[in-house]
């Protein structure tokens, strides 16, 4: 596996992380059982992947609770990512609060410090973001964690919180369906700011098994109405009747690429995102240990720059 510095301060991370959103058992259809959660991601770690990316939000807590658990005894190999998310969905971003977060997630990681701890998504509720960063400084310098980031957030934000204290990451929603960050993105690398990408398979639209007839089950998103866990007003809904056969369409035309190559469509995508400039590392998840290590497999694809080009041409 492929491993990148996070930014200019952060830990080595393989290319590929493990992304415990669907974990959390919500948002995502019918649960698994905890245990085929445990065992896909220790199927993460077994394939290479050293690092989980997970959020206070993520089933209210059972993401990391699962995440906990998978680590036991394994702590030494894996970098642990969490996130506190502003209110009402999170436990809001005022410092006081920030720092109560941290210790709920540190208690159900059941860990010592947590490696990289990030601001979910932007707060609306009025806190200044130089109050909230400057309460991940207040935790980063006791101990509490040890890398700092935010997640969803503007240029304009960073800058804010990087006129504070150095931000170690940038995590946006980044894919060959959904480039919009691509810019933020090649800055953040210029910043010394890593990129760790979530939604790098469009959430499962470039695995190639989702097609215009596909129903998703009650209590998939996908399939809904319903906000995101991480939501972003300004974002691009792939899965909206008008733009999901656009989005079909791209994912066809890449097909050719990837059976030439021999890998899945899925390495194909992911071994794109770690090639884009700014990228450090791409957030792969799921519960179904074969995917994961699939996904892992990925980390150790190398893509010319013909073949990147190439890809880049058949993007809509």
């Amino acid at each position: 596996m492929q491993t990148n510095q996070l930014g200019s301060n952060g830990p080595d991370l393989s290319v590929i992380g493990y992304g415990a959103w669907e974990a959390g058992g919500t948002n995502w259809g019918p649960n698994e059982s905890d245990d085929a959660v445990i065992a896909a991601m220790r199927a993460a770690i077994d394939a290479g992947i050293n690092w989980i990316d997970t959020a206070e939000v993520y089933g209210k807590g059972v993401s990391e609770s699962l995440v906990g658990r998978a680590i036991a005894g394994r702590r030494d190999e894996v970098v642990i990512a969490s996130k506190v998310a502003p209110q009402p969905e999170g436990s809001g971003f005022r410092p006081e609060q920030v720092h109560r977060a941290c210790e709920a997630s540190l208690a159900r990681l059941d860990i010592d410090v947590i490696d990289l701890y990030q601001l979910h998504w932007p707060d609306d509720q009025g806190t200044p973001v130089e109050d909230t960063w400057g309460a991940m400084v207040e935790l980063q310098e006791a101990g509490r964690v040890r890398w700092i980031g935010v997640s969803n957030f503007s240029q304009d934000l960073i800058e804010r919180c990087l006129a504070i204290h150095h931000v170690d990451s940038l995590q946006p929603e980044f894919s060959t369906l959904n480039r919009r960050n691509a810019d933020l993105i090649r800055w953040c690398g210029e910043q010394g700011v890593g990129v760790v990408s979530y939604g790098p398979l469009a959430f499962g639209l470039l695995t190639g098994a989702i097609t215009q007839d596909t129903v998703f089950p009650e209590g998939d998103w996908r399939g809904s109405e319903e906000e995101e866990d991480d939501p972003d007003e300004d974002d691009v809904d792939l899965f909206d009747p008008d733009t999901l056969p656009q989005a079909l369409a791209t994912v066809d035309r890449l097909r050719p690429v990837a059976d030439r190559l021999g890998i899945t469509l899925s390495q194909l995508a992911l071994a794109w995102n770690v090639n884009q400039p700014g990228v450090t590392s791409a957030i792969a998840g799921s519960r179904n240990p074969d995917h994961v290590r699939a996904n892992a497999e990925a980390g150790d694809v190398k893509l010319d720059e013909a073949t990147l080009a190439e890809v880049d041409s058949l993007l809509s």
